[in-house]
């Protein structure tokens, strides 16, 4: 079953295609990646599936169990169970965390809250009554935010570079959020030029310079990132030099 439906979506930016009349299916209850080269389109997807400022003026369709979202604003998304992890954690100077992680959460309880942080690895009681400010390090804002998201238990969340700027111990409990909301019926989708998080997911989709040129199991898409180009419609060849940021992979062919 499609939870999710992208129908011929393009977004144009300055006169520039960022999308390009992309389609594509996200099943309920799986992780999907978005993987493609730097400037593919990938973040801009993510913000125009969440309805966000700039990216509502678009040709096509997006639907949600079946019925356009087109038209509903960020809050509407929101509340159908939509959400997004951004690359850069927001930061709400002054917010408790505790008021943080429950603003979303449809149950408002100290528990909700503990069983959040514990999942992200991070202790309640060293975290509850501390406030989301730059005394918390990035990997800590982000653990929180994930937290946040946890606590929603969302139908389909949007992460974006969910290992960007994180330590090594904050990305492994990243990972174990990203598992249990699987398990939980949620739907993840993981937008990353890393092979490492490309593990995580069960199919995945390639795209470059706006259009979807490759799709399939996490297994088989790990070739993009040995270095081999997927046969696409753009003209030109990729440059020797055009790499992925950390990996040796070259982008796709780019018109």
């Amino acid at each position: 079953m499609n939870l999710l439906e992208i129908q011929n979506l393009s977004l144009f930016k300055e006169g520039r295609p960022i999308l390009n009349n992309l389609s594509m299916d996200i099943w309920d209850g799986h992780v999907h990646a978005i993987i493609g080269p730097n400037g593919a389109g990938k973040s801009t997807l993510a913000n125009t599936i969440m309805g966000l400022s700039g990216y509502r003026d678009f040709e096509g369709d997006i639907l949600f169990e079946g019925e356009s979202i087109k038209a509903l604003s960020v809050d509407e998304r929101a509340r159908k169970g939509i959400t997004l992890l951004f690359q850069e954690p927001a930061r709400f100077e002054g917010l408790g965390v505790s008021q943080f992680i429950l603003a979303g959460a449809k149950e408002k309880s100290r528990t909700v809250v503990e069983e959040a942080l514990q999942k992200a690895g991070l202790s309640p009681e060293k975290y509850v009554k501390r406030a989301v400010d730059k005394t918390l390090s990035g990997g800590e804002r982000k653990r929180i935010e994930l937290a946040s998201i946890y606590a929603m238990k969302p139908r389909l969340v949007l992460m974006d570079e969910p290992d960007s700027g994180v330590d090594i111990d904050s990305i492994k409990y990243i990972f174990a959020v990203i598992k249990e909301m699987r398990h939980m019926g949620s739907t993840v989708i993981l937008i990353t030029h890393s092979p490492e998080v490309l593990k995580h997911a069960d199919h995945a989709f390639l795209i470059c310079a706006g259009t979807l040129v490759d799709k399939g199991e996490m297994s088989r898409m790990f070739d993009y990132f040995n270095g081999k180009c997927v046969p696409c419609v753009h003209v030109g060849q990729p440059s020797p030099n055009t790499l992925l940021s950390g990996s040796s992979a070259p982008a796709v062919a780019v018109s």
